[in-house]
Parts: C-alpha cells; structure tokens; sequence
C-alpha cells in the first residue's frame, strides 16, 4: 500500500513539471507582468529591467556595429516597451515581442550610423575590450592557458559574427546564442520559417568559413620553433 502511495505521488508532481504546464506558468506570468505594466506597477517596471535587461543587451550589443552604442540602443528598447505595452496582444511570447523591438532597433541604429559617419556596415571587428556575453562566466578550475584559449576563440566568433551580413548575424544570434526556436525567430525577425531557415543555414556556413580563414592566417608556419618554456638541457649538455 505505501508503494503505491508513493508512486502516485511521484507520477503526480511529475505532471506538475510537463512542458505544457511550464508553458503554462510562464505564459500567466507574462500576462501578470503585462497587466501591471499597463497599470502603471512600478514593481512591474522593475521586474521586467530584471528579467529583460541583461539579455537584452546581450542581444542588442551583437546586432549593432558599434558595441559602444548598445547601451542607448537598449535604453531605447525600453522606452518602446513602455509605450507600446498597451498594444501587447500575447500573439506571441513577451519575450518575443521585447526581442523583435530590439531587433528593429538595433537595425535602426545600424542605418543612422551608415547615414551620419559614412562607415560599411559589419566590417570591423570586435576590439578586445568590446562587451560580450558577461553571463558567460569561466569555470573556476579551468587553467589559466585553458582560460585565455578561451577568450580568443570568443573573440575570433565574436569577430566573425560583426563581418556577417546583419540578416544572418541576427538569425544566428537568436538561434546559437539566445536559444530561441525556428518559429520564435520567424516571429522575431517577422520573417517566413523557410526564410528563418535559409539565413541561419548560410550564416553557419559564413561563420565556418571565416574562422577557418582566421585560423589558418593564425596557424604558425612549420619553420617556427615551438616554444614550450625554457630549455632543458638534456644529453651530453647535461650538468
């Protein structure tokens, strides 16, 4: 009798935790959010910076050409979704709908920089003290040399995306580095899920082949020495 007691309850708060009731979940706790945001909830303004900002920026700063500039492209984010949140009709996710504003926006700054200083969009690459996913923390037992690896092969992605065309930069970015599905990028991009499709398959391929052409410039030429640290005498050389 108790076994049975007991599976009943695992089966039940299994069910608790299905995708649908997650879905579930999420989608009231969006339409609360909303709801106060509409009222004026300060709260709610604070809970939406919390849970919106950083990815936000994250997005936005991989979307402009210049990271510098994504931190009032972010700001303007903002101020969008409070203006237009009374126009929020839950078609589709708010996250989906926050990251289509930002999307656009970022093109908007994309286009007033080519306007105003004359420069190509997506030519060059990220400095090294240019932001990156500052959620993406090292692990703490990775070794320094592990760590520095690290670091250039993010800066050789992230220098690759900004050469990207910005269709396929941001189809790859809301795929690889947001998680979002094919439907939720159509929705974001407002875009066909073929069109989804057809960016994020030539955006992988523009990606692959500029870090191959990264890596073999790098690659040292076979007549270098290899340096490991300081020499050893071995041999006849030995003391």
């Amino acid at each position: 009798m108790a076994d049975t007691t007991v599976g009943f309850q695992f089966e039940c708060a299994a069910e608790i935790f299905t995708p649908a009731a997650v879905n579930e979940a999420a989608h009231e706790e969006d339409a609360a959010l909303v709801a106060g945001l509409r009222a004026g909830d300060e709260y709610a303004y604070e809970v939406l910076i919390q849970r919106f900002e950083q990815p936000v920026y994250n997005l936005v700063s991989r979307l402009v050409d210049d990271p510098a500039d994504a931190a009032d492209v972010v700001q303007e984010v903002f101020l969008k979704v409070f203006r237009k949140i009374g126009g929020f009709r839950a078609e589709s996710s708010l996250k989906t709908w926050i990251y289509r504003i930002a999307v656009n926006e970022a093109r908007n700054q994309r286009r007033w920089f080519s306007r105003h200083r004359g420069k190509e969009i997506g030519l060059e690459p990220f400095e090294s003290e240019a932001p990156g996913p500052q959620d993406w923390l090292p692990d703490p037992g990775r070794s320094p040399y592990q760590s520095a690896l690290d670091q250039e092969n993010h800066e050789l992605i992230e220098s690759a995306l900004q050469k990207m065309s910005p269709n396929y930069r941001a189809a790859i970015v809301l795929r690889e580095v947001e998680g979002l599905s094919y439907e939720e990028i159509s929705e974001v991009l407002e875009v066909s899920l073929g069109t989804v499709k057809s960016r994020i398959l030539r955006g992988r391929e523009s990606l692959r082949k500029h870090l191959v052409d990264r890596l073999r410039a790098a690659r040292p030429s076979p007549e270098w020495p290899l340096e490991l640290g300081p020499q050893v005498s071995t041999g006849s050389d030995a003391v």
